[in-house]
């Protein structure tokens, strides 16, 4: 069974998970730490409950869904993963975080890329891809299908869907993918989104206003 913690990190109020298993491995998706007290938050609680990072996720490449990789990989060794794609998302954001008054430790570029489909293994637990483009360029959701979750970073909110104002966003894409790729999957189904409060398939299904 996986478990999840969630934080909320720097300015943007990103989403943080961990997920962890029985078995004691756990893996870090999108780390938004953005100053010391967050990565001490971050890596004081996986240290309390005894945890061993062995993967680093990102949805995407958005600024404030990978100010810390860095930290978790001079603390734990481990690069990124995620779809090739973004991989110019990633390359951009020193070349704008300075004009936004942002601090941004460069991130360790993928020896891993995620491919559109397929599965990654942790301990005893399982995440199948999602490839929902259309807020970033190669979007990826983390399905639990055992767990009944999904970390969906931001394609998808309660009420609500993934900004397609900033580069390599396509609003008509956006609701494509959560159409053909989320909305197909059970009701019972949990979002935990990039931001805010987590929700269900079923009620989004039914009362989004931007997919009615």
């Amino acid at each position: 069974m996986i478990n999840i913690q969630q934080f909320t990190f720097n300015p943007y109020q990103e989403n943080t998970y961990v997920l962890y298993d029985e078995t004691g491995e756990c893996v870090i998706i999108d780390p938004g730490m953005y100053d010391a007290g967050e990565q001490n938050t971050l890596v004081n609680w996986i240290r309390k409950n005894e945890l061993k990072p062995v993967l680093l996720l990102n949805t995407h490449c958005h600024l404030d869904h990978v100010f810390g990789n860095k930290f978790v990989f001079d603390n734990w060794s481990l690069k990124p993963q995620f779809h090739l794609g973004e991989l110019p998302v990633l390359q951009s954001i020193p070349g704008y975080a300075p004009q936004m008054g942002l601090q941004y430790e460069l991130s360790p570029e993928p020896e891993v890329y995620l491919e559109e489909t397929g599965a990654i293994s942790f301990g005893n637990s399982t995440l199948e891809l999602i490839f929902a483009p259309g807020h970033s360029p190669a979007h990826l959701c983390f399905y639990a299908r055992e767990d009944d979750f999904v970390i969906g970073g931001d394609v998808l909110f309660h009420n609500s869907i993934g900004r397609t104002d900033l580069p390599g966003g396509n609003h008509a894409q956006l609701l494509n993918s959560i159409r053909e790729k989320l909305f197909v999957l059970a009701d019972s189904v949990k979002v935990y989104p990039g931001h805010g409060p987590f929700t269900n398939i079923g009620y989004e299904r039914q009362n989004n206003p931007f997919l009615k």
